[in-house]
């Protein structure tokens, strides 16, 4: 009787140990300043998550780029070094060059959901950067070239252009001279002059005070901003199925919020205005060159760079 009672104790003394046990804490950092809307939305994002998933999952926020760099991010989460991350693919293009074609999509994350994309991107980005793609969080946003120097036509020549990956072969093309940096190191490039202007989306300057020195805005937009988050592949697989199946959910919620992206976009338009950024506006021929000539050097330099993943992403991606 004292054995059967000592092994009864033993179990319920030991039943807390096991759901503890079941608890992952996973490591998350971001590829952007910590003082940007984006990773604002991203630990909100995080809150929910470690409240809804006490028991299972938790996520940890280690930082932006003072704990890792943001152009090392990517390779950080396909090492493992770090569980989770919210980058845009053009920061890990180091990793796999198929990363920035995520930039070139005109369907919503809810549709890629549906038409197969998000199926095939996750195939691609397990194969090739041992890499989960979890959920886009920005979407609606396009982005926009902002200048120091008046133009009257989309010819950056003779212009010092800060890019990334993503714009990079678009203003080449244009005839810039380009100069690539992180977004930490842009406001000095600006106050110095080493650049005449950047790439950005159409909202977040205010956030790191490049509104401070910026005189115009290029309308139109183009391509679409993508901030997603992505796992590694190895701690995804670690997980259980009741954990993945909660990360899925979460994401999906995540993707779910994106219709509050065109309401600030709006609302960023307006303080861009009232801060006295003027705006140079291509319109009719001429800006649908200007665009269409940007999707047409962002496809061709995925295809080249990645001919076997290229044209199916095209294909997944493209509007219809």
């Amino acid at each position: 009787m004292k054995t059967i009672r000592g092994l009864v104790l033993g179990m319920l003394a030991l039943a807390p140990m096991c759901a503890v046990a079941q608890e992952t804490t996973l490591k998350l950092v971001s590829a952007f300043p910590e003082n940007i809307i984006y990773v604002k939305r991203l630990t909100a994002w995080a809150d929910k998550v470690n409240a809804e998933g006490k028991g299972m999952v938790q996520l940890n926020f280690i930082g932006g780029p003072k704990a890792i760099p943001t152009f090392e991010v990517g390779n950080a989460v396909k090492t493992g070094v770090v569980d989770m991350a919210m980058s845009t693919g053009a920061f890990y293009t180091n990793v796999m060059p198929e990363a920035d074609a995520l930039k070139l999509a005109q369907i919503s994350a809810q549709e890629q959901r549906k038409n197969g994309a998000y199926d095939y991107i996750n195939e691609v980005w397990n194969k090739k950067a041992n890499m989960v793609y979890l959920a886009r969080m920005l979407d609606y946003t396009p982005f926009h070239l902002y200048v120091n120097k008046k133009i009257d036509k989309p010819d950056l020549t003779g212009l010092k252009i800060r890019v990334t990956p993503v714009y990079r072969d678009f203003f080449q093309a244009l005839g810039a001279q380009v100069v690539t940096t992180a977004p930490g190191e842009v406001y000095t490039a600006l106050e110095r002059g080493v650049v005449d202007g950047y790439g950005w989306p159409v909202s977040g300057i205010f956030d790191l005070n490049w509104h401070e020195k910026t005189k115009y805005r290029v309308d139109p937009g183009f391509y679409n901003a993508e901030v997603s988050v992505v796992m590694n592949l190895d701690a995804w697989n670690k997980l259980n199925d009741r954990q993945r199946q909660f990360l899925t959910k979460q994401a999906i919620a995540l993707e779910a919020e994106n219709e509050f992206w065109k309401k600030y976009n709006q609302d960023d338009v307006k303080r861009q205005a009232q801060a006295g950024i003027q705006v140079i506006a291509f319109s009719g021929a001429t800006a649908k060159e200007y665009v269409d000539k940007a999707y047409t050097v962002g496809w061709e330099a995925i295809i080249k760079s990645a001919p076997d993943t290229g044209p199916r992403l095209k294909q997944l991606l493209s509007k219809k």
